[in-house]
């Protein structure tokens, strides 16, 4: 192996690098770079977490595609869950825990309303008006679907006008900032500052790093915390927070969908439609009462887990399905994540998109488009309707859902068109599709089920990709959470797939799994302790150049020593496992002894097998500035030992530099956004 060590080497001939049009970033930058020291591999254990904060209470804030909530609980009584209060403009037909994830701005683009009272405010201006007003929905896709995405980002309104994303999430967030700490004032009788406050912000686990970091961005501009004191934040994954929640689950708190057993009573075959009843009923009376006893004991079906048990938490909410499989470590019951987090964007939201299909099919692409624009009220309002008839979709009925037109969609066609809603509708050979005399979209249930079908069919196949593979192959139970778990339709397609090899079980109140896990995550966050690295990490270094093993355009020479530039020097693979909290450290010294600014650039892949900064798909994350500059040239010795540690394992990454002569230091969080 080449000799790693940076000394300033005798002067021989000047060499020159040959020249071509490749150019590296190295040299582009004139710094002399860093080179390994050996032995460059140090790993040590997870060090004690730093001193803990001590917070009056924890907030979880469910932030989702298409509803959102808020729960927290009292350090002091941890076992009582309590989930907002209930909002104002409730939709019929859908149990109010959660409000729309909807935001409107003024004009001015200033905040106005969130939730339900954004909805209702804009549903009721006057068409011109309403215009001019900025209206948001299902916003949070954005995050997941653009791939460079910045601090700059865009959305679009309603009304086409484009507003920035980081703004929008600012504002929800500090709507449910206000919305939280006024009810915990409410209820103490005293202020509640946001100080005594830790907050839990849960976002899917597929999301890519950048998605995560732009929330923590977001929710310190809202003020519910900074930089400075960034513990009071956490990032939760949420098909971590449903893991977290279903173990303290017992039987009675579950609707399992196997065939395997009979529950409570009812065999497989009731328990579907029985079971749901009793799970209604159960909700319907408990609709009064927001508080949730999470009893302080592990649930009956975690007490049948052994040691070494594995288990998938199939997450499938408005925009995303997210697919964890998780393994016990007992006698904590400590959770090891086995597979790195799958998913995609399969979410009800797929639904959606496939009855606009359906509405562009029967009434032409082009009016479609025109209607939103023009009347985007009433496309918010026609929407709403389909939602909740979305919702008594199941595998066995029988009679068609009726789906009211807004009268501005039947007036606007006919204008638009110049014949009637009902001429279109048997024009258009979509036979499954009726026009009744009250003004509704007859829809036969077969009609429904196929609007579904694309997206089950996705998660199906997705499961089945899982199934697959060795580590996930003798699961014992899978967990159904999200908001698109109540769907019928994917329960019966999930237990048709999989009820053979695993038992399936669904949480009663389903939707709040996540909210309520996240909770239990903030008072508790060291219960998740192994986690897989979604990528691989490094820093470029300078390696000593060998002939013909190093490509002859990465050749640099300095003062007669010659160096390979751009060598990706590797802390961590992607799909590792890494402990909460464990650290990585590797020496460098500086490649020419005199230097006084030391720059450690962090970069990021999402390949394993990564050689140069300069492979395809390698993305610079992070600077390490550490500057040298006023310490004495005396103590300073000849051999500078910079040690560089990255912690991993949380949701989020932190990387230090040190100086080990003058133990002078500096730390950068990885920056996936300003890159």
């Amino acid at each position: 192996m080449a000799d790693k060590e940076a000394g300033g080497g005798d002067a021989g001939p000047r060499e020159t690098a040959p020249t071509s049009a490749y150019s590296s970033p190295a040299r582009s930058l004139g710094d002399t770079g860093i080179t390994p020291l050996s032995p460059s591999h140090i790993l040590n254990d997870a060090d004690p977490v730093s001193e803990q904060q001590t917070f009056l209470v924890v907030v979880a804030i469910d932030f989702g595609t298409t509803s959102s909530g808020y729960a927290y609980s009292f350090t002091k009584e941890p076992e009582c869950i309590h989930v907002m209060r209930r909002w104002e403009g409730g939709d019929p037909g859908v149990s109010n825990q959660k409000t729309p994830t909807t935001i409107l701005l003024t004009p001015e683009r200033k905040f106005h309303s969130f939730g339900y009272a954004a909805r209702d405010f804009y549903h009721d201006l006057d068409p011109n008006e309403a215009k001019q007003w900025l209206y948001l929905e299902k916003f949070k896709m954005k995050l997941h679907t653009t791939g460079d995405l910045t601090m700059d980002t865009d959305l679009t309104a309603a009304n086409g006008k484009k507003v920035k994303a980081l703004e929008i999430f600012t504002y929800a967030l500090q709507y449910f900032k206000e919305q939280a700490l006024k009810e915990l004032s409410d209820q103490a009788g005293s202020d509640f500052e946001n100080s005594d406050v830790r907050w839990v912000i849960t976002v899917p686990a597929i999301w890519k790093q950048p998605a995560k970091q732009f929330m923590r961005e977001a929710a310190y501009q809202a003020g519910l915390a900074s930089p400075e004191n960034s513990e009071q934040l956490i990032i939760a994954l949420e098909p971590e927070a449903a893991s977290i929640y279903c173990r303290k689950l017992r039987l009675h708190q579950m609707i399992e969908l196997s065939s395997k057993a009979v529950v409570n009573g009812y065999s497989a075959s009731d328990t579907v439609g029985a079971g749901f009843a009793q799970a209604k009923e159960h909700v319907r009376r408990n609709r009064q009462s927001r508080t949730f006893l999470v009893e302080n004991v592990i649930g009956e079906i975690w007490s049948e887990l052994e040691e070494g048990d594995k288990y998938v938490v199939v997450d499938s909410g408005g925009g995303t399905v997210d697919l964890t499989v998780h393994q016990i470590r007992l006698p904590e019951g400590h959770l090891k994540e086995l597979y790195k987090a799958t998913g995609g964007p399969y979410g009800s939201l797929g639904v959606d998109y496939e009855f606009e299909k359906l509405l562009c099919k029967i009434f032409g692409e082009d009016f479609i488009e025109q209607f939103k624009i023009k009347r985007p009220a009433a496309w918010v309002d026609l929407m709403i309707a389909f939602e909740s008839r979305k919702r008594a979709a199941a595998p066995d009925r029988t009679n068609p859902l009726n789906i009211t037109l807004p009268f501005s969609f039947i007036d606007y066609y006919k204008k638009f068109r110049g014949h009637s809603v009902e001429h279109a509708l048997r024009k258009s050979n979509v036979d499954f599709v009726k026009w009744s005399s009250q003004g509704m979209l007859r829809m036969s249930p077969d009609a429904m089920n196929a609007l579904f079908k694309p997206t089950i069919d996705s998660i199906i196949e997705h499961l089945r990709d899982l199934f697959q593979k060795p580590e996930v192959s003798t699961v014992k139970f899978l967990f159904l959470v999200g908001g698109f778990a109540e769907a019928p339709l994917l329960q019966q397609a999930v237990q048709a797939a999989f009820g053979d090899k695993c038992r399936i079980i669904i949480p009663q109140d389903v939707g709040l799994t996540i909210l309520k896990g996240a909770v239990l995550f903030g008072l508790d966050p060291a219960v998740i302790k192994v986690r897989r690295s979604p990528l691989t990490y490094g820093v470029g270094v300078l390696n000593r150049y060998v002939e013909g093993k190093h490509p002859p355009e990465k050749l640099l020479v300095k003062d007669g020593t010659r160096w390979c530039t751009d060598v990706f020097d590797k802390f961590i693979s992607a799909d590792q496992s890494v402990a909460l909290g464990e650290l990585v450290k590797r020496s460098y010294t500086p490649a020419k002894p005199s230097q006084l600014v030391i720059i450690i650039n962090i970069y990021s892949s999402e390949n394993d097998d990564v050689s140069f900064i300069t492979d395809p798909g390698v993305k610079k994350c992070g600077t390490l500035r550490l500057d040298l500059t006023g310490t004495s040239g005396a103590a300073v010795p000849a051999r500078r030992e910079i040690q560089t540690l990255m912690q991993f394992g949380d949701t989020e990454i932190k990387a230090t530099a040190v100086d080990i002569a003058t133990s002078k230091s500096v730390k950068v969080g990885i920056d996936f956004l300003n890159y």
